[in-house]
């Protein structure tokens, strides 16, 4: 059927192959149209499947000419993509289009020329990954760290008891509430019982934290409050109101004392304090290393990208893009139609709000490419008996076979960009770059 055909690369990893299509395929074609209509159409005067082909030809041969035609560029298009090379091969989710499809000749009186452009996997050549060095922060752990760290297991551990006290600051309290109006009568649809919140949080409409100060349980208050005239709600907006309070409980949290018995509550390893303070700081150690292996294997492939160009078709993009949408969409726990629709409340579509994602989603692809290049490179194999021990405590629960062996396939390439990762952090050398606090570096390494 083909008579030549060519790839020519585009810009964004797409490419052009021209096809020329012989003539005998084109008249092959239109001749199966002919036979297929000549055998299902009823014209008047004739019975169905018996009116002659120049019947046929002459009333419908422009039509039944271009049927076959794009019936042969569809045929001639699966033939010339099962023969292209690999690198030239489309992506899956990318569909051929005609390039001038306006121009396309519907005769078949000679060889069809045409062209489909698509877009296909980046084409780069790997720079050296080898041999680099990057800086890296260097992160202290302080004793003031390793104190905080402690404070928060104190605080995890507290217990909250009632008193019979007069409410300080940080005491949990429940009371009643309710608006009064000018002849001091409750204000209806205003009224809150068992409210519960901390004082001196400010988590509360009315901002009573500094009148609840000095009450007791059971003692009962009137207070008059005041909002600005640019409040939030204008009803409020530079009014005030008198609200009456009725206070029901006082409790106050019991933080643990730091001691002995502390430690060995936390954990059965620690008997002392001492324990305690050097389990904590080993923890934050473990967990600084953790994050400081993604920083530095970041910094190097960054190293690596600033050497090379990768250009990243838009069909690539649309399906990062698409995924994380998918995510969101099933995260938010609505229905796509209804982040949609409360999307369009906010004067945006999908598209417009997922605009800012494309740029990350580019960035991610462009590692993920690297990452497989190297791993190509490298050939890295990964143990038969490590795998299935992976595959036995990821998949222990799944028990159809094909789907077992499919996400064993994933499991598998997840280890060997595993091992492409721990290569370069091997193979590359790190400079100790300016000095961060533990608590500045994890707030800004937070998964």
């Amino acid at each position: 059927m083909i008579a030549d055909q060519k790839v020519k690369e585009l810009e964004n990893s797409a490419v052009e192959l021209a096809i020329t299509v012989k003539q005998e395929a084109l008249v092959d074609a239109y001749t199966k149209v002919l036979q297929k209509y000549m055998k299902t159409l009823q014209l008047p005067g004739f019975r169905k499947g018996k009116a002659p082909a120049s019947v046929l030809e002459q009333k419908f041969g422009p039509s039944m000419r271009e049927e076959g035609v794009y019936t042969t560029i569809d045929a001639a298009v699966q033939e010339a993509l099962e023969a292209v090379e690999d690198k030239y091969k489309p992506l899956p989710y990318s569909q051929p289009s005609l390039v001038d499809e306006d121009s396309i000749a519907t005769e078949i009186d000679k060889d069809l020329q045409f062209a489909v452009t698509y877009d296909i996997m980046p084409l780069f050549e790997l720079p050296p990954y080898t041999g680099l060095s990057a800086e890296v922060p260097t992160v202290e752990i302080s004793k003031e760290t390793v104190d905080k760290e402690i404070e928060k297991l104190r605080d995890q551990s507290a217990m909250v008891l009632e008193q019979d006290k007069v409410v300080e600051n940080g005491d949990i309290v429940t009371l009643d509430y309710v608006e009064l109006d000018s002849e001091k009568n409750e204000v209806e649809g205003t009224e809150r019982k068992d409210f519960v919140f901390t004082v001196g949080s400010g988590t509360n409409f009315y901002k009573m934290d500094d009148d609840l100060i000095g009450m007791k349980k059971g003692e009962v208050k009137s207070v008059e409050k005041s909002f600005p005239e640019d409040h939030e709600y204008s009803e409020y907006a530079g009014k005030t109101i008198s609200l009456r309070l009725e206070l029901k409980q006082v409790k106050v949290r019991e933080v643990p004392v730091l001691d002995d018995e502390f430690a060995q509550d936390i954990a059965d390893e620690y008997k002392t304090v001492a324990d305690l303070i050097a389990g904590t700081k080993e923890k934050l150690a473990n967990s600084l290393e953790s994050h400081l292996k993604e920083v530095k294997l970041q910094a190097i492939i960054d190293k690596v990208l600033e050497n090379i160009e990768i250009s990243i078709p838009k069909t690539m993009i649309d399906v990062e893009v698409n995924s994380s949408w998918n995510r969101f969409v099933s995260q938010s726990g609505m229905p796509e139609a209804q982040v949609l629709k409360f999307l369009e409340f906010q004067g945006q579509t999908k598209d417009d709000f997922t605009a800012a994602w494309r740029e990350s989603a580019e960035a991610q692809i462009r590692v993920q490419l690297l990452m497989e290049k190297i791993k190509e490179k490298e050939d890295f194999t990964v143990d038969e008996e490590e795998l299935n021990a992976e595959v036995e405590t990821q998949l222990k629960d799944i028990t159809d076979e094909n789907t077992k062996n499919y996400y064993k396939m994933m499991i598998e390439e997840d280890m060997k960009t595993q091992k492409a990762g721990d290569f370069l952090l091997e193979n590359n050398s790190f400079t100790e770059g300016k000095v961060v606090s533990y608590d500045d570096f994890m707030a800004g390494h937070q998964h």
